[in-house]
């Protein structure tokens, strides 16, 4: 039975209400094998297993991401990690958002009393309108509701829009903490911090408050159930001085890119020459572990169906990386040619489970996921 203890986040609040409700209309006919055996299995940790599964953005394939909800139902299905990515607020709180720009995860487009925040503005070089984080305090982030973000690919998920409240970082923490006692095993939680160098160029940077946020709450070093990550690099470099907290380098999909940070440092440092052995043993210094888009260990061919497996994942092990790649869906649109199901539709799920088995194959430790459920189908129990 989940219980939600009252905290001085509040919450077992409406969102909480919500949370359970939905647990249980949806949990019921989807998680029931995983759940079930994370259940028989007492004070596991989320590292015990492997491959990882790592609930990207919560059970995001099922409720709109970044809520309570999906985090919650991840959980109960069984996942050893949950994910937020975290961007902050005009006055300096931390909040789940897959970005900073709110108009397509939120209803804000429908709040008339802030029109007036619409902008418009650079954000990591792409210029962007919209209604940003970095504008609204909390208390004004907290009369907003969510919204599915691809409600095109995931129905479903849009009939829960305006049912959830835009979550805090504290507030996931208290989730997880309270859902291990229920869960009898511990919840690792995987934060990615996004858009590091805007943040910190208008004056809210975030690394401090991430680490000093994991601190107070217990979680102090490498033994801790917790990966900070960024698509940045410098920042990674930073946490590494603040915190013993494991931290992941994240890569584009595209190799000829350059991070952020390193654009705006003219250093010339591309994805591509971080995938390097030569790379991946400077990203060996500061972080634990990687997260490349999966077309970094299995490419695509031109017809959309999987090639033949890259030395990646070899490389990263030579220098004690551990490999998690990102991210694996279940619907058409999101699945490789020959895993597509017969259905043309591209909200239909097709074969996520043999997309899945070839990079478990391959060697990958862990594995970003919308759909937790089936890869811990295909994991197995684990002790």
């Amino acid at each position: 039975m989940l219980t939600l203890k009252m905290t001085k986040t509040k919450l077992v609040s409406f969102t909480g209400i919500v949370v359970i409700l939905v647990i249980v209309g949806v949990t019921i006919g989807l998680a029931a094998p995983a759940t079930s055996s994370a259940r028989r299995l007492t004070d596991r940790g989320p590292d015990d297993c492997t491959p990882v599964i790592i609930a990207h953005r919560g059970a995001s394939g099922y409720v709109p991401e970044h809520t309570l909800g999906a985090y919650a139902l991840a959980i109960l299905m069984g996942a050893d990690y949950v994910e937020p990515d975290l961007v902050i607020t005009k006055d300096g709180h931390l909040i789940a958002r897959h970005d900073n720009s709110l108009g397509l995860t939120t209803d804000v487009a429908s709040h008339p009393e802030f029109a007036h925040r619409h902008r418009s503005q650079a954000i990591d070089g792409i210029e962007l309108s919209g209604w940003f984080t970095e504008d609204f305090t909390l208390d004004e982030i907290k009369t907003l509701r969510t919204v599915e973000r691809i409600p095109d690919i995931r129905p479903g998920n849009a009939r829960l829009d305006g049912s959830f409240q835009i979550p805090t970082f504290q507030e996931i923490i208290d989730l997880v903490k309270s859902m291990q006692i229920s869960q009898r095993r511990t919840i690792g939680i995987y934060p990615e911090i996004k858009h590091s160098s805007h943040f910190k160029n208008i004056g809210l940077p975030m690394e401090e408050l991430v680490v000093n946020t994991f601190h107070s709450n217990g979680y102090l070093d490498s033994s801790s159930p917790v990966y900070i990550q960024s698509f940045e690099v410098n920042n990674l470099k930073e946490l590494k001085k603040l915190t013993n907290l494991r931290l992941l380098q994240l890569y584009e999909s595209d190799k000829s890119t350059q991070p952020a940070d390193q654009i705006l440092l003219n250093t010339g440092l591309t994805y591509y020459n971080m995938s390097t052995p030569e790379g991946l043993a400077e990203v060996a210094k500061y972080a634990a572990a990687v997260g490349p888009d999966k077309g970094y260990i299995i490419p695509r061919n031109d017809d959309n169906t999987l090639g033949d497996p890259t030395t990646f994942i070899q490389d990263a092990h030579a220098v004690n990386l551990k490999v998690h790649p990102y991210t694996f869906r279940a619907e058409n649109s999101f699945l490789p040619e020959e895993y597509k199901s017969d259905n043309p539709s591209e909200s239909a799920s097709g074969n996520l489970k043999g997309e899945l088995q070839k990079f478990i194959d391959a060697g990958i430790d862990g594995i970003f996921v919308d759909h937790p459920d089936i890869a811990l189908r295909l994991r197995g129990p684990c002790l």
